[in-house]
């Protein structure tokens, strides 16, 4: 579509919003109104030509008392969608009672079919009509959206009869989705509060979708394939994805089809996507977009996908899901739980303040195990991916899980201030189970952090971009694998760790005249029993090991565990409380897979030569794994020497000196 038709068909839409709309609508609220409307008067459009054909068919399915008629009436409009009222749009601007027009407009709305039902449902834009008619502003609005200044039509309109003059262009269904989308990326722009929850910015999507596509490029066949995303908002990155694809294959001369499968938990943002759809004429792939919580009500749980793309929700609880799934202790969940070679259960559930793993664990719980391709995945994600929870805790266990099944090719940071709602540093998680044989055992980390464009004007907290340029280079260094500052890569082990208990002996020395409270039994004769034992121990019994003193005592062991805190105190000379460690001496200890000799050469070198009675507690022993972007990226600040931060001390001083007598100077002067 040529690009000034575009921009005219856009800003007119958008001065409907000023025209009509200003006085009764905050700036905030016009989508509420135009983007169904842009919706409705598309499938208006569209419906047009075959409109009696609908209405003939309907007249013989009311005859014949058929109930279900929309399968037959879709099919007579020869689209996925109808509408059986007797109206078009147009019909409406006639009107001229307010009242009259409310009535018509509602049984308008209520003739479309039912998948449009669910988009002007989620839209909620039957509450916008009794808005728009108590202002008096439903006519002009159905007025403007049918006006011949514009055309929401695929069919052209011509100034003259013949049909010589061409008025205004037929607009195809990928010019209207692009329409679209840029009606909704200009009022995400204008609430840009509330953008980057549902909206990930055009560039760091289409270089998600070149890591997604271009490894594999080659090998595309004349086939069709999937496109998942789990939390699809507006369908942007569904859409960019199936573009990139089938650009791909076109050349190389392959013929291929996409199907697009999404979910999305917010009822506008599902709408949107829906009728994004519907609008491009992917009636099919509109009947793929679900409505609910992927996390607590996966719709998509029997499927499988070629290639997946996502930019979840990050920093956001998900205790309600956890709730709705028996408790985040009891989720049984095969996404999220896993067991280990020896038949041990791995929990991978990450705290409930933040779910964005989960989404990443539903994606790989739906990728091909049986394709020559596999499936790839693209996400993106915020730090606490990489190194939030300890060893053993769900998001470690997540990692490790990823990780050990080799599923990871690469993770890229992104720079600060990529998204409209964070400026926060965000990363985007390559992931494949059918890995190159190169990448097999390894992961490639890409510091792009600093490789960005600014922005002429920043959009929300987004104030720089990724430029074709820069996506190529860094598209460029993961196909190459290249190494450099900004490019490293290390075997899985790198970044899996042993999270081991060193524990020192307790040693005790007994002061057998301590003072046992009068409290610690419930009888007295107890304590006087108690006191008589210690009394009588042998004078030759060593003070220094309490194992010893307690056997000579003949006390029962649960009388000495209540008299000890009284009667000892620490003394590190004195000898180890046999099978007893001191809590207050207990350290963690993490040690890499990579380290020399494992853990016993850990021990060996940094524990025994301080502690040599330490051991460790084998039972608490944990596998973490953490991606620590910092370690390998981290580059020093040179700072100044001595001697130049003095020298412009200095010089700083003879400036100020030199300044202070021109002022006095001045004012005696004067």
């Amino acid at each position: 579509m040529d690009n000034q038709v575009h921009n005219q068909i856009v800003s007119f839409i958008w001065g409907i919003a000023d025209d009509c709309l200003r006085d009764v609508y905050v700036r905030g609220k016009y989508r509420d109104v135009i983007l169904p409307m842009t919706v409705i008067r598309r499938l208006d459009a569209m419906l047009e030509d075959t409109k009696p054909a609908v209405l003939a068919m309907k007249k013989q399915l009311d005859a014949a008392k058929i109930d279900n008629q929309w399968p037959a009436l879709c099919n007579a409009a020869g689209q996925a969608f109808c509408n059986s009222s007797p109206f078009l749009l147009k019909d409406l601007t006639s009107r001229s009672k307010a009242q009259t027009l409310k009535a018509d407009f509602i049984a308008y709305l209520d003739g479309f079919s039912p998948n449009v039902q669910v988009i002007l449902d989620k839209f909620k834009f039957r509450n916008q009509i009794d808005t728009m008619v108590d202002a008096d502003i439903l006519s002009a609005v159905i007025e403007k959206f049918t006006s011949s200044d514009i055309n929401l039509s695929p069919n052209p309109i011509y100034k003259d009869a013949e049909k010589t003059i061409l008025k205004h262009p037929g607009l195809d269904n990928h010019g209207m989705g692009t329409i679209f989308e840029e009606l909704i990326r200009k009022f995400n722009e204008e609430n840009n509060e509330e953008a980057g929850e549902h909206w990930t910015p055009r560039d760091v999507v289409e270089l998600m979708a070149d890591l997604v596509f271009m490894p594999i490029a080659d090998q595309i066949k004349d086939a069709s394939y999937s496109c998942y995303d789990g939390a699809c908002g507006t369908g942007g990155m569904l859409t960019v994805a199936q573009d990139r694809l089938l650009t791909l294959a076109k050349r190389r001369g392959k013929d291929v089809s996409i199907h697009l499968f999404g979910q999305e938990i917010n009822p506008e943002t599902y709408a949107i996507c829906t009728a994004d759809m519907l609008l491009k004429g992917d009636g099919e792939e509109a009947s793929h977009i679900m409505y609910g919580s992927t996390l607590s009500d996966d719709q998509h749980a029997s499927r499988q996908f070629d290639f997946m793309l996502s930019n979840p929700p990050y920093g956001k609880s998900w205790k309600t899901d956890a709730e709705k799934m028996g408790g985040k202790k009891d989720i049984l969940d095969t996404r999220f739980n896993t067991y280990l070679e020896g038949g041990e259960e791995m929990a991978m559930i990450p705290r409930t303040s933040d779910g964005q793993l989960l989404f990443l664990l539903n994606n790989i719980s739906k990728m091909k195990k049986d394709t020559e391709l596999g499936s790839r995945i693209a996400e993106v994600h915020n730090g606490s991916s990489l190194f939030t929870g300890d060893a053993g805790s769900g998001e470690s266990n997540a990692r490790r899980y990823m990780i050990e099944n080799d599923l990871v090719e690469a993770i890229i940071s992104l720079p600060d201030n990529m998204f409209y709602n964070t400026g926060i540093g965000t990363f985007i998680w390559i992931l494949s189970n059918k890995k190159e044989d190169r990448r097999k055992g390894k992961i490639q980390l890409i510091d792009a952090s600093k490789m960005k464009a600014p922005l002429l004007r920043n959009m929300g907290k987004k104030n720089c971009e990724f430029t074709a340029e820069i996506r190529n280079e860094i598209v460029r260094i993961f196909l190459e694998m290249e190494e450099s500052e900004v490019s490293m890569i290390f075997n899985n082990e790198e970044f899996a760790y042993w999270s081991v208990t060193v524990e020192r002996p307790l040693r005790l020395r007994v002061n057998p005249d301590g003072v046992i409270p009068a409290d610690t039994f419930k009888k007295a004769d107890e304590l006087a029993a108690v006191k008589k034992a210690i009394a009588s121990v042998p004078p030759d019994t060593p003070l220094d090991d309490w194992s010893a003193f307690a056997k000579a005592t003949k006390l029962k062991a649960t009388v000495l565990k209540k008299i000890r805190p009284f009667i000892t105190v620490k003394d590190g000379n004195a000898k180890p409380v046999k099978g007893e460690a001191d809590v207050d001496l207990r350290d963690t200890e993490l040690i890499p897979f990579s380290y020399d000799g494992g853990i016993e050469g850990f021990m060996e070198n940094e524990v025994f030569s301080y502690a040599p009675d330490a051991w460790i507690d084998e039972k608490k022993t944990q596998i973490g794994y953490e991606i620590n972007f910092n370690k390998y990226f981290y580059r020093p600040i040179n700072l100044r020497s001595m001697d130049e931060i003095i020298t412009s001390l200095n010089d700083l001083e003879k400036e100020a000196d030199g300044m202070l007598s021109r002022i006095v100077g001045g004012k005696i002067n004067g």
